[in-house]
């Protein structure tokens, strides 16, 4: 192959204007030809789909980090969108992105291009955790046989752990990590922005636009739209293109304080101008939500970045959460809060029962759970909004602790990463960059703790109805690791050969 596009390059490129000419003439006319059929036979919004899936497998082939753009850009904004047609089932963005992104690597390493495979000290928790949850999948198999759905959704999710070693082995280098953290910023705050339109706009704007994303088999109508105990009469939750304001709101805990540290950080990704805006809109787009969970999550990341370093960005949280109160459905938020923290109000009352029936399940299969196929007894069922006890749900005690090392190992790392970062200084060893992986350690150790406080109240990391966020927060765990790597390089460096 690698011959045959050498030569068409050299014919296309020719010394001679003539034979160049005519061959990229032919070329165009190759191309129109097979548009216009394209446009006459699947229409025009397929093709143009088809010819930005062909444009973007192309790019993922020159360049992986156009793999990661096209997979964050999907995560971001069209998180299920799925393919007009069915192979037994139907391929969504997100597995056409994911699986176009393991090809690409997998060929890299036969074709010899990928350097030798690195490790992590998190590697074996991780491969620890997809054993076991291979096993409880094998195990819920004597309880019932799943459904072709739910074979693909384990298998997706799958993908979403592997995908932390692909992350650590594609981006070995300081700039290919920035500028994937860039792109995550820039796709948080796409999304962001989504949202609040989408709020702002007339509803039923809102489902028109939904409506059009029927022909990806997007959920739409006017039941998309999701309100504060699902009455029309209480006001409405944002949910942007990500369906249910409780992952919306999940989203936005990771996004934010990703980016939050940019804000008060003497070498940001971007500059602080923007910095702002990506922030203002992500915390706008949380507070619609009315997602309490994820309200406390992102309070609490904040907290952890002011505390360890960044003080001033305690009285940025401060001032932006006064500012959010002064807006016009700020006393119904602030009473929808109170009536959670005190147990008053239905969703809080279901989740008090899911919890119990959760635990009651639970004690009845503690070791490795129920498998992926639904609870074996009619009198009790799976699922439950927390993400540690649908964990356990449906992966047992033993899979629950297989999660709980993976998030030790890795907030340990960077902890570690940030204690010797901070070490090395300014001097000969620690470049000036060191502001900038400082903040970016700090930003994904927050991230990860204020997503696991969200977790108490919320399943969206382990739902397999949301792999998407899977996949995130995997990928967000693949950066950190990348980041400790070039710490470690820094502390000790390899010594030249003269």
């Amino acid at each position: 192959m690698e011959s045959a596009i050498a030569r068409l390059e050299s014919i296309l490129f020719s010394p001679n204007p003539r034979r160049a000419g005519l061959a990229r003439g032919s070329l165009y006319l190759a191309g129109a030809a097979a548009a216009a059929l394209l446009v006459a036979v699947a229409g025009p919004i397929y093709a143009l789909a088809l010819a930005l899936i062909i444009l973007a497998a192309l790019l993922i082939l020159r360049d992986m980090r156009w793999g990661f753009t096209a997979l964050l850009a999907v995560v971001a904004l069209l998180p299920f969108a799925a393919l007009p047609f069915k192979l037994g089932f139907t391929p969504t963005f997100l597995d056409v992105a994911l699986l176009s992104l393991f090809f690409v690597w997998i060929m890299r390493i036969a074709t010899r291009r990928q350097p030798a495979l690195v490790g992590t000290g998190l590697g074996g928790a991780v491969l620890l955790f997809l054993a076991l949850l291979v096993l409880a999948f094998a195990n819920g198999l004597r309880f019932g046989f799943p459904t072709v759905t739910t074979v693909r959704n384990v298998a997706e999710l799958a993908l979403a752990v592997l995908l932390f070693f692909l992350v650590v082995n594609a981006l070995r280098k300081e700039a290919d990590l920035y500028f994937v953290a860039k792109v995550i910023m820039l796709g948080g705050a796409a999304a962001a922005a989504i949202a609040v339109v989408f709020y702002v706009i007339p509803q039923a704007w809102t489902v028109r636009i939904l409506d059009a994303l029927g022909s990806f088999n997007y959920p739409g109508g006017y039941g998309a739209l999701r309100f504060i105990e699902d009455s029309t009469d209480n006001p409405m939750r944002a949910i942007g293109t990500m369906v249910d304001p409780n992952v919306l709101g999940g989203f936005m805990i990771l996004v934010a304080a990703l980016t939050a540290p940019q804000l008060v950080s003497r070498q940001p990704l971007f500059h602080r101008a923007w910095i702002a805006l990506f922030l203002a809109l992500e915390a706008l787009a949380l507070y619609l939500t009315y997602s309490r969970g994820s309200l406390v999550g992102l309070g609490v990341a904040l907290l952890v970045i002011g505390l360890l370093r960044y003080r001033r960005l305690l009285f940025v949280a401060v001032f932006a959460v006064a500012l959010l109160l002064l807006l016009p459905p700020a006393q119904a938020y602030v009473a929808h809060f109170i009536e959670g923290v005190q147990l008053q109000d239905r969703a809080t009352l279901m989740r008090l029962g899911e919890y119990r029936d959760a635990i009651g399940l639970i004690g009845r299969y503690p070791w490795l759970g129920v498998g992926f196929s639904g609870s074996p007894d009619a009198d009790l069922y799976v699922g439950v909004s927390n993400l540690y006890l649908l964990i356990a749900e449906e992966m047992g005690v033993v899979g629950l602790a297989g999660f709980l090392l993976v998030v030790v190992v890795f907030l340990g790392s960077l902890w570690w990463a940030w204690r010797t970062l901070l070490s090395l200084g300014d001097g000969p060893t620690g470049a000036p960059s060191n502001a900038r992986l400082e903040a970016l350690l700090l930003g994904l150790g927050a991230a990860v703790t204020g997503v696991m406080v969200g977790g108490l109240l919320d399943h969206y990391l382990f739902n397999l109805v949301y792999p998407h966020m899977s996949v995130f927060f995997w990928l967000l765990l693949g950066l950190g690791m990348c980041a400790v790597i070039l710490v470690r390089e820094r502390a000790h460096p390899c010594p030249e050969i003269s």
